[in-house]
């Protein structure tokens, strides 16, 4: 008779056969494994109900953690739609211009249009909810590689959104209408049917990007069937100009970038700057090294002591005739923190020397980051080649609704945000702002928050300020400010946490 372990192996390589040939990570129904299989992984915490009938994989431990849910969500939705609608659904026009801008936070409501819908409302995992309304749907749906998901066409999506959209999400609004290639997209949307409301918006809000000739072919194409238009800005406030044709993704990091260093400046802190020669500011790096080795790596789960941050510096850390050294995870991250730090000093002195600290930690953090896993590769833990570039897999933050961009959108995005913080003049908006960027694209698949505290704390001591150590203890309010930048686009919890940070180090 098969014992407890090899049943739960045998219904675990069941869910591995179907998670394999479906590429998905929806079940529905207890047919699809099988009763058995199904009850077994529920009751051991390898699947979690949705709703009823509808599963997600899971893992032990995982209960009341979002991680799952948000990995899940858009196929969830996906899979759902189809067995309810078939092919006839679509996201609303608003939710369709989310997608198309980027936005990777997942609605806490979600609402589906249908014609075969009956205006139910499906409460999901962790407050989530799922509304179908029995609406029309374009003619010409757009349906998303990634997940399947049917969306309103570009410029169907900007004629027919609510106006509030303009005010409420104008950051989606503008990295949307930058993706327009020509005033055509519009003028077929809006020309048979004599739209000249939603067509006067429309031109409004391309003036306000930049657009002006698309919208005057717009004016001009309408004037001619005989619709005069009266064109009004949607939106509130002017915008900064952005790149015509550049991805979404770069699009909108422009466009985050400008806003939250008007919110960073708006706050009006004045910085206790002191000198910054290089032997002061390189003896202000080794006082914090230990406490900044252990907090840092704290933060990110590791159990590390002082005694072995002191081991790993003091050279008595050696895989290669200890065996347990090899072993210890801690120790492996302790030790790379260290060569991290070292190469972080350089990148400090070179700055400090020769100028140019945007464009010398941009060139730079990739060394940073190799430096961090280093020991790995020596202990044999992952091979050389996985350090190379930026990850090739989605990744997931515990506990956020924000989710990083997916991977082939690291090509545009880290370009981006690497021109952004060469060119920031301002010292405390490019720390404050580089270390929340490249935690919100996440570039790698580890190490994307130490990386971030050096890249801050590399722009802040070659500015004239102490290093900064982000104590454990209040991780839950570094985390929340992050997370309220992410979801919120509002990054001033951060950048005041960061500065009383800074006072408490002067």
């Amino acid at each position: 008779m098969a014992s407890i372990q090899e049943k739960l192996a045998e219904s675990l390589r069941v869910l591995k056969d179907y998670q394999d040939s479906h590429g998905n990570m929806v079940i529905k129904g207890h047919s699809v494994l099988g009763e058995t299989h199904t009850r077994r992984l529920l009751q051991n915490g390898y699947l979690q109900s949705v709703i009823r009938g509808w599963y997600i994989p899971s893992f032990p431990g995982s209960e009341g953690d979002t991680t799952v849910w948000y990995a899940s969500y858009w196929q969830f939705v996906s899979a759902y739609a189809a067995s309810r609608f078939g092919q006839d659904w679509c996201l609303t026009a608003e939710e369709s211009l989310s997608f198309y801008a980027g936005e990777t936070t997942c609605p806490s409501q979600l609402i589906i249009r249908s014609a075969k819908a009956n205006n139910n409302v499906v409460q999901l995992l962790h407050g989530d909810s799922l509304m179908d309304i029995t609406a029309s749907i374009p003619a010409d749906m757009y349906v998303e590689p990634r997940y399947g998901i049917h969306l309103y066409p570009l410029a169907e999506a900007l004629v027919f959104c609510s106006p509030q959209y303009f005010i409420s999400d104008a950051l989606n609004a503008r990295t949307c209408l930058a993706q327009l290639k020509d005033a055509s997209e519009i003028i077929r949307v809006v020309a048979d049917e004599g739209n000249t409301t939603r067509a006067s918006r429309i031109c409004g809000a391309l003036r306000n990007v930049g657009k002006g000739s698309m919208a005057d072919e717009i004016s001009g194409f309408m004037q001619r069937l005989g619709h005069g238009l009266r064109e009004e800005d949607p939106f509130t406030e002017k915008s900064p100009l952005v790149s015509i044709g550049a991805s979404p993704y770069a699009i909108r990091i422009r466009l985050m970038w400008e806003k939250m260093k008007a919110q960073i400046v708006s706050l009006g802190i004045v910085l206790p700057i002191n000198n910054n020669d290089v032997d002061s500011v390189i003896a202000n790096m080794e006082a914090n090294y230990v406490k900044d080795s252990y907090h840092s790596l704290s933060i990110e789960g590791y159990r590390v002591t002082e005694g072995l941050i002191e081991k790993v510096r003091s050279g008595n850390w050696n895989p290669a005739a200890n065996g347990k050294d090899s072993e210890q995870r801690n120790a492996l991250a302790a030790r790379g923190y260290y060569q991290a730090f070292e190469a972080v000093k350089n990148s400090v002195r070179k700055i400090l020397t020769d100028g140019h600290p945007g464009k010398t930690v941009a060139d730079d953090f990739p060394a940073w980051h190799f430096e961090l896993f280093q020991p790995c590769i020596t202990a044999g833990i992952i091979k050389a080649s996985d350090l190379a570039g930026y990850r090739s897999h989605q990744v997931y933050i515990r506990n956020s609704k924000h989710t990083p961009l997916n991977p082939d959108a690291l090509r545009d995005a880290m370009p981006t945000f690497c021109e952004l913080l060469g060119k920031e003049e301002n010292a405390y908006v490019r720390a404050i702002l580089g270390h929340f960027f490249f935690v919100y694209i996440h570039p790698y698949m580890d190490g994307n928050g130490r990386t971030a505290r050096f890249i801050m704390n590399t722009l802040l001591v070659t500015a004239g300020l102490p290093w900064t150590v982000v104590p454990v203890e209040r991780r839950s309010i570094y985390m929340a400010a992050l997370e309220k930048a992410s979801i919120d686009g509002d990054i001033s919890d951060f950048a005041q946490f960061i500065f009383g940070l800074i006072k408490e180090s002067c």
